[in-house]
């Protein structure tokens, strides 16, 4: 039988610590979150490994130390309602859920929607509410929402989402650029989004988030 609690220890001591990610919530969060639960039974092997996890239909689960460093770079507040973009089977939004007010999880894929749910319901994440629907577009019945993250890399965030954004809130994403990617804290102030560079990373970009090119001749 496989020794998950042993592995999850092992990912936050040898993935998430020595990315200076040295805030407890996030750290205590990622301890007890079964990560292994929120994925096909197909990856549950390799639910601890250093790598994005491929759950299908264009959604993943970040690498560990991305996803740590988003977080840690947000800074979420224990009163503070967070929309989480792209949550696929439920793991970003049940780890957020453990150190923020309340989560509200868009999937767009019914299917993992309602998987999504059934996990976060079976780890016992009541301040999570998923809510099926296209990510570029938000969750404007539950907004404003103080802080967003989003689970993939971006080329832009469309208005929609700024628009969901409380002032002063927050977005954090990971911007694709030529190939490469940066992870950005964006902050609202006056209706205007300031952006603060987190750390490197790479993740795919996800549908919806990429910027529309014109092509001359």
């Amino acid at each position: 039988m496989t020794d998950f609690l042993t592995r999850r220890t092992t990912m936050v001591d040898t993935q998430i610590r020595p990315a200076d990610v040295t805030k407890f919530p996030i750290i205590d969060a990622m301890l007890q979150v079964r990560r292994e639960v929120f994925v096909p039974d197909t990856l549950r092997e390799t639910a601890y490994a250093d790598a994005i996890l491929d759950l299908g239909h264009g959604r993943m689960i970040l690498e560990p130390r991305t996803f740590a460093k988003m977080l840690d770079a947000v800074d979420i507040q224990g009163n503070e309602l967070v929309l989480d973009l792209g949550c696929g089977l439920g793991y970003s939004s049940a780890v957020i859920g453990k150190f923020s007010e309340a989560v509200v999880a868009i999937e767009e894929n019914e299917a993992m929607a309602a998987e999504a749910e059934t996990n976060l319901a079976t780890e016992g994440c009541l301040n999570v509410a998923v809510v099926q629907g296209i990510l570029t577009e938000g969750a404007a019945q539950h907004a404003p929402f103080d802080v967003i993250v989003v689970q993939g890399a971006v080329e832009h965030i469309p208005e929609p989402l700024i628009a969901q954004l409380a002032e002063g809130g927050r977005i954090v994403a990971v911007f694709s650029q030529k190939g490469q990617g940066v992870v950005r804290v964006g902050y609202k102030t006056d209706g205007q989004m300031s952006w603060r560079f987190a750390c490197n990373a790479f993740a795919p970009v996800l549908n919806g988030f990429v910027t529309e090119r014109s092509f001359a001749l």
